[in-house]
């Protein structure tokens, strides 16, 4: 498995963009690459600056296509196949904050870096029926928040954007969450008031 991780990792940076949309739907699918797309378009942000975008947002897409996979899996299986793969008081968990907080549930995890646990997250959305176009825009932000601030950061700030990343992650993952949290009770405040 670690030669496979190996030749797919080379296969991403010899083919740029392309690479990490493989590389992103693969960690987002069926197979898992913790923080290799993160890495990977750090990486290549700092060799070519001015691709900081198109690189974020391969690996943005790459990533959302894998979720929409996972999703619409979990939707034609529905409950018991995701039982029959995590345990079961996790998947009760999931689904009660999957019921009060929506989206939610969706975008705090897809912002936090690894080991946040994501695909199940992904599979009980596919459970719960939360409406797909919503799940891709939820998907969709906080995947490209994430990879183009880690790509900001490794332009502005080169290697040491990589030491600072490792270090604070926890933090900023964190900060972030909170962030998405706040904005999210705004949001259902503002609906309950309408």
């Amino acid at each position: 498995m670690k030669r496979l991780a190996a030749w797919i990792e080379a296969y991403a940076v010899a083919w740029g963009g392309p690479g990490l949309f493989v590389i992103g739907y693969l960690d987002s699918s069926f197979l898992s690459f913790p923080e290799v797309n993160d890495l990977l378009v750090m990486g290549m942000a700092m060799r070519h600056h001015g691709l900081l975008i198109y690189y974020s947002l391969m690996a943005t897409l790459g990533s959302l296509a894998g979720c929409l996979t996972l999703y619409y899996i979990a939707k034609a299986g529905g409950e018991a196949f995701v039982r029959k793969r995590f345990r079961e008081h996790h998947v009760d968990r999931a689904l009660v904050l999957a019921q009060k907080y929506g989206l939610l549930i969706v975008m705090v995890p897809a912002l936090l870096p690894p080991p946040m646990p994501f695909k199940i997250f992904i599979l009980i959305a596919g459970v719960a029926e939360i409406p797909v176009w919503q799940f891709t825009v939820a998907v969709f932000v906080a995947r490209f928040i994430r990879y183009f601030g880690e790509g900001l950061l490794a332009v502005w700030y080169g290697d040491a954007a990589f030491a600072f990343l490792s270090a604070n992650a926890g933090r900023i993952g964190l900060a972030l969450s909170i962030v998405v949290l706040v904005i999210g009770a705004v949001v259902t405040l503002w609906r309950r008031r309408k």
